[in-house]
């Protein structure tokens, strides 16, 4: 009798615990479906950050270039995207240690956390993760998010270059840059296996460095081969400007970037249902949305605040200095106490226009958008405040400390990684004259040489403005003529 009930009890038991691991499957089914939406609306969200480059490119482009500049930005996505499949993220996946492995049995080699098994193979372009897999609720949507990150960094170059440089020479270094610059970057540093971060303690949380430092590092590479726009600069080598066919434009622009970012910080994070339930920074770390979401929001204030004192109330650098303090804050969004964040975010914004008007007026190089001061110098200023702020934080499922010393290693490590390729690949276009537009294509509009059609039919061509100075404003035709004849001559 007492074997009978022994026997009916363990059977019981034996129900109720394959009843509770189908409840627990259909939760973490559950978990994952709830995951892949999250990512997938993350990537819907960062649309509109290439929306809003390109319309921010093309409001600051003059009224002969808005059609080349705009198609750039489309043309980007056309590019960048199959060669980010087939190599950047393979690259990211098995390129940790700056040579392809499928990593150690832990993340430093030694005792810890076992690394995310199969992750450099579920990589690979013909992995079963990157194909019509229905089981598999996570990869293919973490793989869009990166891939929008790879966009974001082609779109950060477009700018800088636009009015001169040769569609086809665009194209090729914005593979260059996003299947393949920096995703290598984000491989070491913005990985939980990244050697920087293994053995370092590297934290760049959000990106302010692996995206828009690596970016603005290559940027200028490029622009030191490519030059500056004819008649940017006089005889002296003062300084002139262009006046934006559309600034309404180029700001409504820089907002829609804005509202893009909080898809671009929540795609930083993702979720985990072990121990203890919450959210993850890059590196395995723990962080909340509310966090994140409470810096960048404050950091624009901050960043705005900053860009309308330091500019004199200019409005495109009062809302370019509301992206310099986002970016200079991105790295440490995860911790930083939002007082400390306001304050941070407003220093970026101040230095980026004063070092964007020093590349412009003492350096004489033609960034059209301020993309080198924004996004190259503030991402590298955002990683360097963590090491100043937020040293000692734990980073990474191994807690390797951060500190100033590593964020310098990262620096150090990234600032010739993004400079280097963009300096070089640029200076083989340039040496084949395959870089920039010929001289008269240049003064004439790429719309016309490119499309044969003026994209503004209906309205009568107004006479091209250039700012001399000392701050008069002249019809372009004889300052511009007068420099194209000293670019033939030269």
């Amino acid at each position: 009798m007492l074997a009978t009930i022994l026997a009916n009890i363990s059977l019981l038991a034996a129900a109720a615990e394959e009843d509770l691991q189908a409840i627990a499957d259909k939760l973490a089914m559950d978990s994952n479906v709830l995951l892949e939406q999250f990512y997938f609306f993350t990537v819907v969200i960062m649309w509109l950050i290439h929306a809003g480059f390109m319309a921010y490119e093309a409001g600051a482009a003059r009224r002969k270039n808005v059609m080349s500049t705009a198609m750039k930005n489309i043309l980007t996505i056309a590019v960048v995207t199959p060669t980010f499949y087939y190599a950047g993220w393979y690259v990211y996946g098995c390129f940790e240690q700056g040579f392809p492995t499928i990593g150690p049995d832990s993340l430093d080699g030694h005792a810890g956390p076992v690394q995310w098994p199969g992750f450099c193979g579920q990589t690979a372009p013909w992995a079963a993760e990157m194909g019509p897999n229905l089981q598999n609720h996570l990869n293919l949507v973490f793989f869009l998010a990166f891939l929008l990150f790879s966009w974001t960094t082609g779109s950060i170059m477009s700018g800088a270059l636009i009015e001169r440089v040769r569609l086809s020479a665009y194209l090729i270094l914005t593979v260059v840059l996003g299947s393949f610059v920096w995703i290598l970057d984000a491989a070491w540093g913005w990985s939980a296996g990244g050697w920087l971060t293994t053995r370092f303690g590297f934290h760049d949380a959000i990106a302010s460095l692996v995206v828009h430092g690596v970016a603005g590092a290559f940027t200028l590479g490029v622009l030191l081969n490519l030059g500056p726009r004819i008649g940017k600069y006089d005889i002296q080598g003062k300084a002139r400007s262009f006046r934006a066919h559309n600034t309404h434009m180029t700001l409504m622009g820089l907002m829609l970037i804005f509202t893009g970012f909080y898809g671009f910080y929540a795609a930083c994070l993702f979720i985990t249902s072990t121990t203890f339930p919450g959210w993850l920074n890059i590196y395995g770390s723990y962080t909340t949305l509310g966090a994140i979401a409470m810096v960048i929001t404050i950091g624009f204030a901050g960043g705005f605040t900053g860009g309308w004192f330091a500019s004199k109330g200019d409005p495109f650098w009062t809302l370019s200095g509301g992206l310099a303090g986002v970016i200079a804050v991105s790295a440490g969004a995860d911790v930083y106490h939002p007082a400390l964040a306001y304050l941070l975010s407003a220093s970026g914004a101040c230095l980026a226009v004063w070092v964007g008007g020093y590349i412009e007026r003492k350096l004489r190089i033609d960034d059209a958008v301020g993309a080198v001061a924004v996004h190259g110098f503030c991402g590298f200023y955002g990683v360097l405040l963590v090491g100043i702020f937020a040293g000692g934080y734990p980073t990474g499922l191994n807690n390797v400390e951060s500190s100033l010393g590593g964020q310098l290693m990262g620096m150090l490590a990234f600032l010739p990684l993004a400079f280097l390729p963009g300096y070089g690949v640029s200076w083989v276009l340039k040496k084949l004259n395959l870089l920039r537009v010929p001289p008269e294509v240049e003064l004439e509009g790429l719309d016309l040489a490119e499309f044969g059609q003026d994209f503004y039919p209906e309205f009568e061509r107004a006479p091209e403005t250039v700012v001399l100075p000392d701050g008069r404003e002249v019809e372009a035709g004889a300052v511009l003529l007068d420099d194209y004849h000293r670019t033939i001559r030269a």
